[in-house]
C-alpha cells in the first residue's frame, strides 16, 4: 500500500427502500461519503446488497441510482479499483457494472493480503451452519435455467415482481438483524472460528448482517461486520496497519 493511502469497505446499503425518497437521502449521503474518502482511497470493497433489487436485461437495468453510480464511475476513472460482491439482494448482477464502471466483480469470498494482513472478505449470506432454506432458494436463483426463466418476463413484471418480495425479504428480517445473538449463535463467527481453525487471517469481513460487529477470535484474528446504511451509515478502513469501523455523519 502507499503511505497515507488507505482501503474502505462498506455494504447493505439496500437502494430502493422503503421508498424512493428515503433510499435518494440514502444515496446521497453514500456519495457525500465517497466524496469524503476519495483523497486517500487506495481500493474500495462493496460487500452486497448495494441494491435491495438488482437484475441485468441485455438492454435494461434498473432505474435510478445515477448519483451512485456516476460516483464509483468517477473514482474508477481516477484509477481507484472498486471490488464489487454480490449478495442475496444483488446476485443477479451480471456484466453491466463491469463493462459500464469497471468494478471487479466477485459471487463467492476472496483471500487477500496488504502489508502483511491477511483478509477473508465476502457478502455473508449462505455461510455457516444453519439457513438450509436460503441456502437452496440461492441455489436455485443462482442457476442458468431460473436467470433464463425471469429474463422472458417484461421489465415491468420481472423488476416489479423483484422489489416486491425484495421489500418483504428486508421487512421481515430487519428486527432479527438488530439483535447480537451471542458468539455462539452467529453463524458468521461459527464459520469464521471454522475458517481459522484451518488457516490464520488476520481479518475476516463481512456484511450482511446488517448489524456493526468487532469481535476478536483466538487472539490473533477479528471478524468485523461492517453493519448497514439503513441504520448505522458504518464501514471499515484499513489503515496499512489495523481495522476500524467507523460510522459516516
Amino acid at each position: 500500500m502507499e503511505k497515507e493511502k488507505k482501503i474502505y469497505f462498506a455494504s447493505d446499503f439496500h437502494l430502493g427502500v422503503p421508498d424512493a425518497q428515503k433510499s435518494l437521502e440514502r444515496e446521497k449521503r453514500i456519495v457525500r461519503w465517497l466524496e469524503s474518502i476519495e483523497a486517500d482511497c487506495e481500493e474500495l470493497y462493496l460487500l452486497g446488497d448495494v441494491f435491495d433489487f438488482w437484475f441485468e436485461y441485455k438492454t435494461v437495468v434498473p432505474r435510478g441510482y445515477v448519483r451512485l453510480l456516476g460516483k464509483l464511475a468517477e473514482l474508477s476513472d481516477r484509477g481507484i479499483p472498486i471490488h464489487y460482491f454480490t449478495g442475496n439482494h444483488d446476485m443477479w448482477t451480471f456484466d453491466y457494472l463491469v463493462k459500464e464502471i469497471n468494478v471487479k466483480l466477485y459471487r463467492t469470498p476472496i483471500e487477500k493480503t496488504y502489508n502483511g494482513k491477511t483478509f477473508y472478505i465476502g457478502h455473508g449470506d449462505g455461510l455457516g451452519p444453519g439457513d438450509h432454506g436460503y441456502k437452496f432458494i440461492k441455489k436455485v436463483f443462482a442457476s442458468k435455467v431460473c436467470q433464463w426463466l425471469f429474463a422472458r418476463l417484461h421489465p415491468n413484471l420481472g423488476v416489479g415482481t423483484g422489489n416486491y418480495w425484495s421489500r418483504k425479504s428486508r421487512m421481515a428480517t430487519g428486527i432479527v438483524d438488530e439483535k447480537f445473538l451471542g458468539e455462539e449463535k452467529e453463524w458468521l463467527v461459527i464459520h469464521s472460528k471454522e475458517l481459522l481453525s484451518k488457516k490464520h487471517y488476520d481479518f475476516l469481513i463481512f456484511g450482511h448482517r446488517h448489524l456493526p460487529l468487532d469481535i476478536p477470535i483466538n487472539g490473533t484474528s477479528r471478524y468485523i461486520n461492517l453493519g448497514d446504511w439503513i441504520k448505522y451509515n458504518s464501514y471499515a478502513v484499513f489503515d496499512g496497519e489495523k481495522v476500524e469501523l467507523k460510522y459516516f455523519t
